[in-house]
């Protein structure tokens, strides 16, 4: 009994310890993540090039991974030049519905956030920029439409009627715009277009109906301009835009008037000047200089105010999976063109020699690698267009007799349209562009002498493949034998008598019968060498 009593004493001892132990462990994992703890998390994720599909996916997981995990903070490097809306409004959604703050940082040194970029940064809790870096340029563009090239939308002339086609409004004797061209003088010395005073303001009324001409009443009986369906729609899309960076804004205690005019004018600033007006809350050199300004800042997440702690933070880099890494790369303008230029060599290539097969799978595998990129990127139609036609040329080289002319000019047009099919803030340089057409034009070059090589010989089968062919006699009596060329043996006859392992040439076919004649050697070592079959 005493040693059946001290046995229980001894496991109820070890109980009691690993209870105690483990009480110890929670109660120190429970401080860690209230605050008073001496290690606190943080990750690092990183938005590198034009916001896509795959890399919004890639923040929008682990933002909301980080969250669920109640890490105190995490950091968006950004370094873009734009990207797709609905992908830039997935990321957003992400951070306004984060619990864990979010502070995104324009790093590193000459980096941007343009376009896409600047809603981001409206939408963080905590917005930063390194030195050397710039902002702005948010002009929506339409992905595969003309312009998007961060210009006014309207052009000098301004769907709302504020301006006229010149650009300069004109006045009457009130000081209300009238319609008409600055600075094109009438015969009186007036300006060109403009009525008389009484009369500059009445509208042109129409007389079946009574109504006013390219105009309509709004609620307060104000007849206002008629936009086209075209200036609507960019109205529209611009008005959207405007009405959700200005929301992010607020959200944020940020500059909304100045939001408003990256949008209208596609107005850009450096990190100084968002500093200044607002639009940043601070200019940190590094991550560290980051985490030692915002530790101690109060921000607010739906979750409610947070006091950010992060003197002592560890931060962990997450980086994309390895599709997303690939479909991110891929999604770069400069590969992009260099998919359609691989793309065009293969089929081209595939079509000059058919059957050869392999560069024409290459080509479509390239093709819709491609495709895809531009698929996420904002292009020129007029850029795509000129590509194709410059593919088409390089195409007709190989049927017509244009001397090179054909493939040259094509190889020109298509330069000139991997230049112009990206906007400004997309642009290839031209000294990309020169190296992809003189690697694509060797290649092309290669196979074109290669394959008008191939197509200068005689037939390769068949009767009149055998004319001018050398053999050797195998079987020969009189003026008739037997001979061997290109490892057959044929019936032949010759006009001489000859001998058996005498070269022959075939000069004529008759019928089944070779005609054939003895061929000379064609030089001294030639000549000493022996018969071969």
């Amino acid at each position: 009994m005493t040693q059946q009593r001290h046995r229980l004493w001894f496991f109820s001892f070890l109980f009691a310890l690993g209870a105690g132990l483990f009480g110890l462990s929670a109660l120190a994992q429970e401080e860690s993540r209230s605050g008073n703890g001496s290690q606190r998390n943080g990750v690092i994720l990183t938005l590198n090039g034009p916001v896509t599909p795959a890399n919004a996916d890639y923040l929008d997981r682990e933002i909301g991974n980080a969250s669920d995990a109640g890490a105190e903070l995490i950091i968006i490097e950004i370094d873009t030049p734009g990207g797709l809306v609905d992908s830039m409004k997935t990321i957003i959604k992400a951070i306004l519905g984060s619990e864990t703050p979010v502070a995104t940082f324009v790093s590193p040194q000459g980096a941007r956030s343009a376009s896409a970029g600047l809603y981001i940064m409206y939408g963080a809790h905590i917005s930063a920029m390194a030195p050397s870096t710039n902002t702005g340029a948010a002009t929506p563009v339409e992905v595969g439409g003309g312009g998007g090239n961060g210009e006014n939308p309207f052009g000098d002339e301004s769907p709302f009627g504020e301006e006229t086609p010149g650009g300069d409004a004109v006045e009457d004797a009130e000081g209300a715009p009238v319609e008409g061209i600055a600075g094109e003088e009438g015969p009186d010395g007036a300006a060109e277009g403009v009525v008389d005073e009484t009369i500059a303001n009445e509208p042109i009324v129409s007389p079946i109906d009574g109504s006013v001409e390219g105009s309509e009443e709004d609620a307060s009986g104000e007849n206002v301009p008629v936009l086209g369906n075209n200036d609507a729609l960019r109205a529209k899309v611009i008005n959207d835009s405007v009405a959700y960076i200005r929301a992010l804004a607020e959200e944020r205690g940020r500059n909304a008037d100045w939001a408003e005019s990256a949008v209208r004018e596609a107005a850009s600033i450096t990190s100084r000047e968002a500093l200044e007006l607002g639009v940043i809350d601070l200019i940190a050199d590094d991550i560290d200089d980051l985490l030692t300004q915002i530790d101690g800042r109060t921000v607010t997440t739906v979750s409610g105010e947070r006091v950010l702690q992060t003197s002592n933070v560890v931060l962990e880099r997450v980086e994309p999976t390895v599709v997303e890494a690939i479909l991110g790369f891929i999604a770069n303008p400069n590969v992009a063109v260099i998919l359609m230029s691989l793309a065009t060599t293969g089929i081209i290539a595939e079509i000059w020699n058919p059957g050869s097969i392999f560069p024409g799978l290459l080509g479509i595998i390239f093709l819709l690698l491609g495709l895809y990129s531009f698929s996420v990127l904002p292009y020129n139609q007029l850029g795509a267009g000129l590509m194709a036609v410059g593919a088409v040329l390089i195409f007709v080289e190989a049927f017509l007799p244009t001397a090179g002319f054909a493939g040259l000019t094509g190889l020109i047009v298509f330069g000139a349209g991997m230049y112009l099919v990206f906007p400004e803030g997309f642009r290839l340089s031209p000294v990309v562009v020169g190296s992809i057409l003189a690697t694509v034009g060797l290649f092309l070059g290669a196979i074109f002498v290669a394959l008008i090589g191939s197509r200068s010989h005689g037939p390769m089968i068949g009767g009149e493949a055998i004319r001018r062919r050398e053999g050797v006699v195998d079987e020969w009596e009189g003026r008739e034998g037997w001979v061997i060329v290109e490892g057959e043996r044929w019936r032949a006859r010759s006009d001489r008598p000859l001998n058996p392992g005498d070269k022959i040439r075939v000069v004529e076919i008759d019928g089944l019968i070779l005609v054939v004649k003895q061929a000379k050697a064609g030089s001294f070592l030639g000549g000493l060498s022996p018969s071969e079959a």
